[in-house]
């Protein structure tokens, strides 16, 4: 089933064109990658579809409503959420009431519903032996679990991931796709942004690739990879 659609979608900054013609449909059961060089557009391409930024032209619409204009929040609450690249915690909160803020803010949930919705994001990111420890003693892997957590808590039905395997090691990585896996295994739609291409290849189902604004490919991942446009992109020649 089909839940959010992209069309046509530009982006402009002043006179410099960041996203140009994107057309880009997502169901709720697929894991979509989405790859390219620095400055193709994708952690743009990530804020318009969260509604961090609106697009100078085009819609997106989540499910049948049109959310173009709609905030961040607005689409938390309808079941989009986002994750960072940099990780950025609330330092002074454990661990749950990190959870507990995303499940209020921008799930909407309050009460019992706000504590099994944090409770259960926690445990989801492996972190409920962590529950009560201050997100300021955490290291790089735990804030990234973190932030995805606190996203988790919202009960998204599709979670936009935006390089969350930066910085890892090859173990903490791994780590981190079996969360991922699993979360996708749970019916979660995911789209995930990620310069490491061979741990996305280990979840995406469909893979995208973007350069200088614009999807220059979009299927089967390993088909992707091998497009001569892919390889250009990366590699400036095709063998």
């Amino acid at each position: 089933m089909t839940i959010l659609t992209a069309t046509g979608i530009a982006k402009n900054f002043g006179a410099l064109c960041v996203l140009e013609g994107i057309d880009v449909t997502i169901t709720q059961s697929e894991a979509i990658g989405i790859v390219g060089p620095n400055g193709a557009g994708k952690s743009t391409l990530m804020a318009v579809l969260s509604g961090a930024t609106a697009p100078t032209k085009g819609r997106v619409h989540l499910d049948s409503v049109d959310v173009t204009r709609l905030t961040a929040p607005q689409r938390a609450h309808l079941g989009l959420m986002r994750t960072h690249q940099i990780p950025k915690p609330f330092l002074g909160l454990t661990v749950f009431e990190n959870a507990l803020v995303g499940a209020t803010h921008a799930g909407g949930f309050a009460g019992d519903a706000a504590h099994t919705a944090a409770l259960a994001a926690i445990e989801a990111a492996g972190m409920t032996s962590l529950a009560n420890r201050p997100a300021d003693s955490l290291g790089l892997l735990d804030r990234k679990r973190l932030e995805l957590a606190r996203a988790l808590a919202s009960r998204p039905r599709i979670l936009l991931l935006d390089e969350i395997g930066g910085g890892l090691t090859d173990a903490e990585a791994a780590d981190l796709v079996h969360i991922i896996r699993c979360l996708h295994g749970q019916g979660i739609g995911i789209v995930w942004i990620e310069h490491i291409v061979h741990i996305l290849l280990q979840v995406a189902q469909r893979l995208i690739c973007m350069d200088a604004g614009r999807i220059i490919a979009d299927g089967d991942p390993r088909a992707v990879m091998a497009d001569p446009q892919v390889m250009r992109a990366y590699l400036g020649a095709v063998a």
